[in-house]
């Protein structure tokens, strides 16, 4: 697992994320929303490779109106959310493994008391098995039903 902070990536890493996430998102998906978004610049990004590909990755930052993008030190530390969670190849137990390493790295880099997401309505089990629960009904986000979902730091 490779664990790193936006000022940490390399060049290629970096651009290794974004065409994994494309991929996935804009090509397999058909989310047409921009990914490239100011949170990747405070958030921790963990992630596989295997070839010099990315091959499962997310992202963690800290949530709320006191962690602000432009690095505002008033973070709170009380939420963490993680989003853009991928792998490029499934059933293969990469999410799994994806998963259990970022959520002790995410305890150790950003101490916090819950981790929240916007989790996809089709991987609530998934999430399920480490921990988090449904904390919301479904919405629809860029045409693909989520819920909210939230796990206690243990």
């Amino acid at each position: 697992m490779i664990a790193k902070f936006f000022d940490e990536l390399t060049l290629t890493e970096l651009y290794e994320i974004l065409k994994s996430r494309q991929e996935v998102f804009v090509t397999e998906q058909k989310i047409t929303c921009v990914d490239a978004d100011d949170i990747d610049y405070r958030s921790l990004h963990c992630f596989f490779m295997d070839g010099g590909r990315v091959t499962a990755y997310l992202r963690a930052f800290y949530d709320g109106e006191k962690d602000a993008p432009d690095g505002d030190s008033g973070r709170d530390g009380q939420t963490v959310r993680i989003g853009r969670v991928l792998t490029l190849r499934h059933g293969n137990g990469l999410g799994r493994h994806l998963m259990e390493e970022s959520l002790s790295v995410i305890q150790d880099k950003l101490p916090c008391a819950k981790i929240v997401m916007d989790a996809q309505k089709y991987a609530q089990g998934f999430y399920e098995k480490f921990g988090f629960r449904q904390t919301s009904g479904e919405y629809l986000e860029e045409g693909i039903v989520h819920i909210d979902m939230e796990r206690a730091v243990l």
